[in-house]
């Protein structure tokens, strides 16, 4: 084994490994850079990138990836690849320069890169059991514990855990190695690879010549009568056509009546089928953006922005791109950014393309997502429709990549490999040379600065579907209503009576906040402290269905009726509203309607959100109340109202982007309604009616919200005039970990007062307490660093993070950073 960070050219067909053949792999694990590894002669006939290996990594075994044949021989010896648990590539070799990017970009190691981008699971698996030696040479045990340990073991080979159970008390690992030293005992390890397998499903197929089977039972003559029908049938499907054919057919195949295979298929992940549909005529606008897109394909990189009011079509510009590349031979790629839209988006598609759409997200189950991928890899599709893991999909030959509502903010990945699907869209296309297409009513701010500078090209649709109007916004002032109580803080009168006429009208309404739970602020009566979580810095929120306080950071709860854990006070008074709290109201309020819930809490059941949707479409439901899942991309012609209950809720966080996304999710709201043939109106209720991002959302116009925003920007040097990194420090003690954080403070003041071009380019706000200073019993810093461009401010995070002189953190500390950071609670 040997660390390479050669950018060696990859070598993806087997066809020319020599006897002494070498591969360069990137391992699953915290390290960066990749290592060389000598291909066994017996696999390399099988050799190519983009294969799971796996290899042995100091004293464990390690799942890797291959990337590369390097050319020249290291001058140490090398480890030998151990095993190739897969028959073919997990990725096409094109693949491998986008993940040598990412890794460089995000500063993450290469080998999690990958691990990050494949369907999950496929970590190698380590067992280790013990067993005796076949000559036992060391000396007789002397503890009482290592004479029963042995003859346990006499049994047959056990692991530490078994041992343990079967003892009733820990057996350590020293204990262990210790009658290992003495030759007492042999340690035996077991290497499992990880990852799903494809699904196999018996079928039952008709040999020719087997004689007529009249010696037969009559149970038997009819199972052969649907096999040779057939010719070949699912053993499943035969059991559903004769009872207890399962039990027959092995006696059959002694008889040599039948024969029985196993073959391979695709779990399904989608739902009910989907009729083939026409493409309705396109519009003047819809036209003139297809045929400006139409003349790049093929033909290089280029990134475009596709701006326009809601309900202009954009679905439909998509479909008819999607159709030519793949008239080219060209693959497609489709994000969008909620679960919740891809089954709308799917469904579009499959209309169009049927068989030819892989569907890619994290709510399908394990096997799905596998299968899923092998289709692509294998070719099988040439259109992928997902959220935003749908990025790495495996296609060799990209034409174009469609990012649907750009400027959301679930493009982002939170947790661990930490990556803007958006950005990485346009990276894929342009190593790619395919077409880049961002759409949104509500551009980012980045994304129309980027037209502006002329990167990226601007697209207009500026009329919605066959002329209609947008809906009108009425904006209701909520400090009018300081006084009232209960409901009518938040039912107004003016939004009462707009529900009522909607439903007399047998139109569907829209109620939107962006809240879950029944209430947010359990206060107790007796001591005024608020209920909060036990391991975060958060108060609970009061979730009524599940007759819980929950915390919706770490999933800590308690029982509806606990007592105040200051006082022991049991009069617990729920403040404030969420979605569940506003259904359950005005289920009250107008029994006679239908009221359906759209958040977290009421989709986390498999297939909750397909059915939701699907009532929603067939008139079922009357009132849907939802956070902001149901504000984006959905289009519903039978609401034509839509109520913001509170628009204020993300205008006051502490994060310099509050007001694009107040902006970006009032307007998408409000795109919401009368997007059928009868006009629609909403209902904008605010304690800040003054405010730009509310004053901008009202008039629908994102170029006004865009001229006020970018000069505070420009002022403060914030994104797109600066590029961030958030250093994010975290321990479980609160004087380590401030400590920590105020040492990286001070390594920070010393790389820039060592160099001029930091000195220039870098800026340092921090170290401080997040805002949310505790979060699963965990204390959190941290320090924003801004750049004058990525350039420098990469080459300053390699140096204060990945030097081999930056200081380590102390145990129970770690520290973590987030390149182009979207969320700075």
């Amino acid at each position: 084994m040997q660390n390479t960070l050669s950018e060696d050219p990859l070598g993806s067909s087997p066809a020319g490994l020599e006897t002494n053949a070498m591969a360069e792999v990137a391992v699953s694990l915290p390290v960066f850079g990749t290592y060389t590894y000598r291909v066994p002669e017996s696999l390399q006939a099988a050799t190519s990138v983009g294969h799971r290996v796996l290899v042995p990594f100091g004293r464990k075994t390690a799942t890797g990836w291959i990337v590369g044949f390097p050319r020249a021989a290291p001058a140490v010896e090398i480890k030998e690849i151990l095993d190739f648990p897969d028959d073919a590539p997990l990725f096409p070799p094109q693949m491998v320069a986008f993940f040598r990017w990412l890794a460089e970009y995000y500063l993450y190691p290469l080998g999690q890169v990958i691990e990050a981008a494949l369907p999950g699971g496929w970590k190698a698996r380590e067992s280790v059991s013990y067993a005796l030696p076949a000559d036992v040479s060391g000396p007789s045990p002397r503890e009482d514990l290592q004479r029963r340990i042995l003859a346990e073991v006499e049994t047959g080979k056990l692991t530490r855990e078994a041992l343990s159970r079967r003892l009733g008390q820990p057996v350590s690992k020293e204990v262990l190695q210790g009658l290992v030293r003495d030759g007492r005992l042999e340690r035996r390890r077991r290497i499992r690879a990880g990852g799903m397998r494809p699904k196999t499903v018996r079928h039952v197929r008709f040999v020719r010549g087997a004689g007529d089977g009249e010696k037969l039972s009559k149970a038997r003559k009819r199972v052969l009568r649907v096999v040779e029908a057939a010719g070949e049938v699912s053993l499943p499907e035969l059991g559903r056509r004769v009872p207890g054919a399962a039990r027959m057919v092995r006696a059959m195949e002694t008889t040599g009546h039948v024969a029985l295979l196993d073959k391979e298929v695709f779990r399904d992940p989608f739902g009910e089928p989907v009729d083939i549909e026409s493409a309705p005529h396109p519009t003047e606008d819809q036209q003139s953006v297809i045929d400006a897109v139409c003349g790049v394909l093929g033909k290089g990189f280029q990134t475009y922005l596709l701006t326009g009011v809601t309900g202009s079509g954009k679905t439909e510009v998509y479909l008819r791109l999607a159709k030519a590349a793949v008239g080219l031979g060209h693959a497609v790629l489709v994000l969008v950014p909620e679960i919740a839209l891809i089954s709308q988006m799917e469904r579009r598609f499959r209309s169009r393309f049927g068989d030819a759409v892989a569907v890619l997200h994290s709510g399908l189950a394990s096997g799905e997502r596998f299968d899923q991928w092998r289709r692509i890899c294998s070719g099988d599709v040439s259109i992928a429709v997902g959220a935003r893991s749908a990025v790495f999909a495996p296609f060799g030959r990209l034409g174009l990549i469609i990012v649907d509502e750009e400027h959301d903010g679930s493009y982002k990945q939170e947790g661990g490999f930490r990556y803007q699907a958006r950005d990485v869209a346009v990276v894929r296309a342009k190593l790619d040379g395919a077409v880049a297409l961002l759409g949104s009513a509500t551009p980012s701010v980045q994304s129309y600065h980027n037209v502006l500078s002329g990167k990226f090209r601007e697209l207009k649709l500026p009329h919605r579907i066959e002329k209609r109007p947008l809906a009108s916004i009425r904006i209701v002032d909520l400090r009018q209503h300081r006084d009232a109580r209960g409901a009518d803080r938040w039912m107004t009168p003016t939004l009462h009576r707009a529900i009522e006429e909607r439903l007399e009208r047998k139109e569907q309404v829209l109620l939107f906040l962006n809240r879950r739970g029944f209430a947010p602020f359990p206060i107790c009566s007796s001591c005024g402290d608020a209920l909060r979580c036990r391991h975060c810095d958060i108060s609970l929120t009061y979730h009524k269905a599940m007759g819980a306080l929950k915390c919706h950071y770490c999933g800590f709860s308690l029982p509806a009726g606990a007592a105040c854990p200051s006082c022991g006070g049991t009069e617990i008074r729920m403040l404030g509203m969420g979605t569940e709290k506003v259904a359950d109201t005005l289920t009250g309020m107008f029994p006679s309607a239908q009221t359906v819930r759209m958040d977290r809490d009421a989709i986390a059941r498999k297939g909750a959100v397909v059915r939701i949707l699907k009532q929603l479409r067939n008139r079922e439901i009357d009132i849907l109340v939802g956070t902001q899942m149901v504000a984006k991309g959905h289009d519903f012609p039978g609401i034509t109202l839509v109520g913001v209950l509170c628009a204020d809720q993300s205008l006051h966080f502490p994060d310099f982007r509050s007001g694009e996304r107040t902006f970006q999710l009032l307007a998408q709201v409000a795109g919401r309604a009368g997007r059928g043939d009868r006009p629609g109106q909403v209902i904008l209720q605010t304690y800040t009616p003054d405010h730009f991002s509310i004053r901008t959302a009202r008039q629908q116009d994102f170029r006004a919200f865009f001229r006020e925003e970018i000069g505070f920007r420009k002022a403060l040097d914030y994104p797109p005039f600066s590029r961030m990194a958030l250093l994010r420090i975290t321990g479980k003690r609160a004087d380590r970990t401030e400590a920590f954080a105020r040492d990286t403070g001070n390594r920070c003041d010393e790389l820039t007062g060592g160099s001029q071009s930091f000195a220039r380019s870098i800026q340092r706000m921090g170290p401080i307490e997040a805002p949310l200073p505790r979060i699963a019993n965990r204390f959190r810093w941290q320090i924003l660093l801004k750049g004058s461009g990525p350039s420098v401010l990469h080459r300053f995070l390699r140096t204060l993070l990945l030097a081999e002189d930056s200081p380590s953190p102390p145990a129970g500390v770690s520290i973590t950073w987030d390149v182009d950071p979207y969320a700075l609670l």
